[in-house]
């Protein structure tokens, strides 16, 4: 682009992420329409509409200045921490969760807003933090509580995969700001001799289900490891070039359940086979490869766990529900970021790569001057 001819803010966009990112957003609408028998509606057309909102939404939060990301870490911890009270006393239920809030002109799930909420918390926590008290077991006792509220009132809407995504958000900050690495292993330890009592004490019985058909799915092909089992067929049976757009039988007979949100690179690999999978892994790779590039040459310590930090989140969706739709982690119902369906995991993912571009513009602004 030559200087004049495309206006300034525009030009010092990340172009290199964004137009591959619109490429995958597009095909992830393609995929829907497909799997709605050919149809924009109900899911294709508003996938794009979204997308469009919430790519204005993180434009804007890029134009925002470093200290008013710092200054209102606390502030919006806060408030979604109040918000998910809400939703434990007076939210909605569907599907057997009460996640949700009316708020009359909108549906609102304080839980997602959490995700990027508690990463926020913590960069401003740690930054703040002395660098001698960074090892200090005293440090810890803060940060277990900031993290321990939100992810309890998670665990019991109950929503297991969200408490896992808030907690994962949370301890990557951590790691990036330079705990011990005796700690997490010591605290990996620790975890793995928990789980076989949390497994049986504190785990509802469709999740310690969920466990058991991830173990064994062919053990109830028809009944609890129904999804999975579809899923390994729709996208092992797309070879490599696929069964071609609008030919999978999984997906349009009805056998794969949930083929527009959770299951939908399934649905995708079925009909695009092993060369659509490869481009959706190239595009993530670049969204990856670019948030860890911004969160190393962060031009201060706050701005590049921040970014660090979102940009694990963003993975956390990804290897989970590609780890999910191919049977090597149980379902725990984590849509795939710009693919699936759903307006609140597009929001949160689009707050995270937002945060990301605002961090690069600190960066190429000489960071400290925060505007």
């Amino acid at each position: 682009m030559r200087p004049g001819i495309i206006p300034a803010p525009i030009a010092r966009q990340p172009w290199g992420v964004i137009l591959p990112l619109i490429a995958l957003v597009l095909f992830g609408s393609a995929v829907l329409y497909s799997a709605a028998g050919g149809n924009l509606r109900p899911w294709a057309l508003t996938h794009v509409m979204r997308f469009g909102v919430f790519l204005v939404m993180a434009l804007l939060i890029t134009r925002l200045p470093r200290d008013l990301f710092k200054l209102s870490a606390y502030p919006v911890y806060g408030i979604l921490v109040v918000l998910l009270v809400l939703v434990d006393l007076i939210g909605g239920i569907g599907g057997g969760s009460q996640r949700w809030l009316n708020l009359g002109f909108m549906t609102l799930q304080p839980s997602e807003l959490m995700k990027p909420g508690i990463v926020l918390a913590f960069a401003r926590f740690y930054a703040d933090l002395p660098p001698a008290l960074t090892p200090n077991w005293r440090s810890l006792l803060p940060a277990a509580g900031l993290l321990s509220v939100p992810a309890a009132l998670v665990m019991i809407q109950p929503d297991l995969g969200t408490g896992l995504a808030i907690t994962f958000g949370a301890v990557a900050v951590m790691f990036m700001a330079g705990l011990p690495l005796r700690w997490f292993i010591g605290a990996g330890v620790a975890g793995a001799i928990a789980a076989p009592i949390a497994f049986f004490t504190l785990l509802h019985d469709y999740q310690r289900n969920r466990v058991l058909v991830f173990l064994d799915p062919e053990s109830d092909p028809l009944g609890t490891g129904y999804h999975i089992t579809q899923s390994k067929i729709a996208i092992g049976s797309g070879g490599l070039l696929g069964k071609g757009f609008g030919q999978g039988s999984q997906s349009h007979l009805d056998y794969l359940p949930e083929a527009h949100t959770d299951f939908v690179f399934a649905t995708m690999a079925e009909e695009w086979g092993l060369l659509g999978g490869l481009f959706v892994l190239i595009v993530f790779a670049l969204i990856l490869r670019w948030g860890f590039t911004t969160a190393r040459n962060a031009p201060d310590r706050f701005s590049g766990l921040l970014a660090g930090g979102m940009t694990c989140t963003v993975f956390f969706y990804i290897a989970i529900n590609l780890m999910m739709v191919m049977g090597l982690a149980p379902v725990v119902g984590i849509p795939l970021p710009f693919m699936s369906h759903g307006g609140s995991s597009m929001m949160t993912n689009m707050i995270c790569l937002g945060t990301i571009m605002a961090v690069d513009r600190w960066s190429r602004k000489g960071g400290l001057q925060g505007s």
